[in-house]
């Protein structure tokens, strides 16, 4: 089995120099054609340079060659250049460098001399052991449906109880999923000793894409008994916080849902633009809602206002006057730049808010979007307990595309034990916009950069479910049936620049990993979803 490394040809309409100068990877098996990894999307990205005056010099590569090392990993070089493609003049001699064994997880070993890299007398293609690339071939593949799982025959005393009976989903990697099903009981009689074939369909969360237009940023969010969705409301120039109220998620996207105003423009509270990323969250106990907005001159900062005991979320003098988040001495979080996008995460240790922060926007001195992370004490939520510590910004080519210098949108999900941190990089409104991960382990210091560890391309792209542009900006909640749902927005064409609002399961591969990116008919084959089982009522 073989490997190939190799670049793309640019496209400025669908696949730009930052996209396409990447290193790409494709395997084959003896004479085959090789087959793309990652659906033909970059997999090793140059890192931009910070320049003295902390702006981006963005950077790409060409010519990516692949060699085995001699303590048996494989090393892959490339020549840096510009992002248009040009030299490079600073790294003349020079090639970026990975280390891989497994060519799931790279270590970069930045610039190296090419005499020194192998890079010289490598080629685009090498052998690799059958089972290391089987592995990665699998991990870079989509997941999908391939069969369902339900017992032949069960035994039970009663018709309820035939409700509990599931079916579990097999998927290509050998994964599984439980899923619920509806049982046609017609005819079924209680009679002891008695056997019916039984016919059902298996429950079906996906939502058709997408479940609002003229929305970004989506939370949906479960609170006493009540589903509730907020959003930036791109329909009244992203002005004023709306939110719908249901009894269930599919509910919250019916045409006569009514959207509550529960933060209007004010003049005297400087409330009159920019109303963008509101997140619900309960800190302490408490829920607050996390939103950046601006004054009388544009420039959004980090809010949160909280909800008063025992009232109403979808009225508005249930929810104190907003607060701008401040530093622990009570100083604003920044004088120089913009602050938005606040999100919260709680571990078994420390509470923390995480949010993204940009200075001199819009001017040739602009740094980008960038992710900073924090503690908080949960007793005043909206003073920083620790100094703001620089998580990520936007070096590599996918986060910082064609001008589009993001890190924001950050939100969390923990499981087993690990802290998934999502995040946007890209234009958040085009085609460009992405997912993507951070992870380190519940237990250790978030504040220390040595916990983290930064996945080397997007999780979710426009390459992962067709239809779908710029996926992004997206929050997590946990569905009815158990399952952890994911919520963002996208574009439903390469060239619209609507933001729409999209839903479905995140799926979690056999090896743990999750999959953000699982299209509806890849999560249930719908020719798989009609089942039978035989029933045998006990004596």
């Amino acid at each position: 089995m073989e490997v190939r490394v190799y670049t793309r040809q640019p496209n400025e309409a669908d696949y730009p120099p930052g996209l396409a100068y990447s290193v790409h990877m494709a395997s084959r098996a003896g004479e085959e054609e090789f087959k793309p990894w990652n659906k033909n999307y970059g997999i090793l990205f140059a890192k931009a340079l910070i320049r003295m005056d902390d702006t981006l010099d963005t950077k790409a590569l060409k010519h990516p060659r692949i060699y085995e090392m001699k303590d048996g990993s494989y090393g892959i070089a490339a020549v840096r250049v510009q992002e248009d493609g040009s030299e490079d003049v600073d790294s003349r001699g020079k090639v970026l460098l990975w280390k891989t064994v497994d060519f799931i997880s790279f270590d970069s070993l930045g610039l190296v001399d090419v005499s020194e890299s192998g890079w010289e007398t490598a080629g685009d293609c090498i052998p690799v052991k059958k089972e290391v690339l089987e592995r990665a071939a699998e991990h870079w593949s989509p997941v999908f449906n391939t069969k369902i799982r339900v017992p032949e025959c069960v035994e039970l005393h009663s018709e309820e109880a035939l409700d509990q009976v599931r079916a579990e989903a097999v998927y290509s990697d050998g994964s599984c999923h439980s899923k619920r099903v509806v049982w046609d009981k017609t005819g079924i009689d209680l009679v002891p000793g008695s056997s019916y074939e039984v016919t059902g369909s298996i429950v079906d969360q996906s939502f058709p894409f997408p479940v609002a237009v003229g929305y970004g940023d989506p939370v949906i969010f479960p609170w006493e008994g009540k589903w509730y969705y907020i959003s930036t409301n791109d329909n009244t120039n992203d002005i004023g916080l709306y939110v719908r109220e249901a009894d269930s998620v599919k509910e919250l996207f019916r045409e006569d849902t009514v959207e509550h105003l529960i933060l209007a423009e004010d003049e005297e509270r400087q409330l009159l633009q920019t109303f963008w990323a509101p997140e619900f969250h309960v800190i302490g106990g408490e829920l607050y809602i996390l939103f950046a907005v601006s004054g009388q001159v544009w420039g959004p900062q980090c809010h949160m206002m909280r909800l008063r005991k025992g009232r109403s979320v979808i009225e508005a003098d249930s929810w104190e006057d907003p607060v701008r988040v401040v530093r622990a001495d009570g100083s604003a979080l920044t004088q120089d730049g913009i602050t938005l996008d606040m999100t919260y995460l709680k571990t078994a240790g420390s509470s923390y808010v995480v949010w993204s922060y940009r200075k001199h926007i819009g001017t040739p001195l602009d740094s980008g979007s960038m992710l900073y992370i924090a503690t908080i004490d949960e007793g005043e939520p909206w003073k920083l307990s620790s100094e703001p510590v620089l998580l990520t910004r936007p070096l590599l080519g996918w986060e910082n595309v064609a001008g589009t210098i993001n890190n924001e949108g950050p939100y969390c999900f923990t499981k087993d034990g690990t802290v998934y941190l999502t995040y946007s990089g890209g234009s958040a409104n085009s085609y460009t916009y992405v997912l993507g991960l951070l992870t380190a382990r519940a237990e250790d210091d978030l504040l220390s950069l040595a916990s983290w560890t930064k996945r080397c391309t997007p999780v979710l792209s426009f390459y992962s479910v067709e239809g779908e542009y710029g996926p992004g900006h997206n929050s997590f909640y946990v569905s009815e049936e158990g399952d952890l749902m994911i919520a963002y927005h996208a574009e439903t064409a390469l060239d619209n620049t609507i933001r729409c609002d999209g839903i479905r399961r995140v799926h979690f591969r056999k090896n743990g990993l999750p999959e953000f990116g699982m299209s509806a008919e890849e999560d249930l084959n719908p020719s798989l979803r009609q089942i039978k089982t035989r029933v045998i009522i006990k004596e």
